[in-house]
């Protein structure tokens, strides 16, 4: 099966997602766009649907993601670590003890931080919503400044004094 990309302008630079019919296979921020001047050609179909979600959670239209997805790598701890992301709720934060623990397996701490450095599904996957223990930020393969941003993004408005 040939994988498909299509490429997402988004608040954060531009994103390139990977899939086939099976699934949606990647997500993740381009740092280097050279070459991708095609980048807004046509939508493979295979990959529409995983466009048009995230279009509508960077326009704050979508806070949970429903897609078929088939990563093309990962043991079987990574793939646990990742799906347990999947429960950290939009607008909520999470340390790797808590997934550790979520996981039944509270002294894989740093396995855990590893393999959410290896989260293939940026955004969907939500690993930039895991903080360090003490609230502060830690490691995002994407950025830091991208981690900041989507936190602060998914953040509720908050409504000042009115006097």
């Amino acid at each position: 099966m040939n994988h498909a990309t299509a490429y997402l302008d988004s608040p954060l630079g531009l994103v390139s997602i990977t899939g086939t019919e099976a699934g949606v296979s990647t997500i993740g921020f381009l740092n280097d766009t050279t070459g991708t001047a095609t980048a807004f050609a046509a939508v493979p179909v295979c990959l529409q649907e995983a466009h048009r979600q995230l279009q509508a959670y960077f326009a704050r239209e979508l806070r949970e993601f429903n897609l078929t997805y088939a990563p093309t790598f990962g043991t079987d701890f990574q793939r646990q670590v990742w799906q347990a992301l999947t429960s950290i709720g939009y607008g909520r934060t999470a340390s790797y003890l808590d997934v550790a623990k979520l996981l039944n397996n509270p002294k894989s701490v740093r396995a855990v931080g590893a393999a959410n450095g290896q989260n293939p599904l940026a955004v969907v996957w939500p690993c930039h919503r895991i903080i360090g223990a003490d609230g502060s930020l830690t490691g995002y393969a994407g950025g830091m400044h991208r981690k900041k941003w989507l936190l602060e993004f998914e953040q509720p408005t908050r409504q000042g004094g009115l006097f």
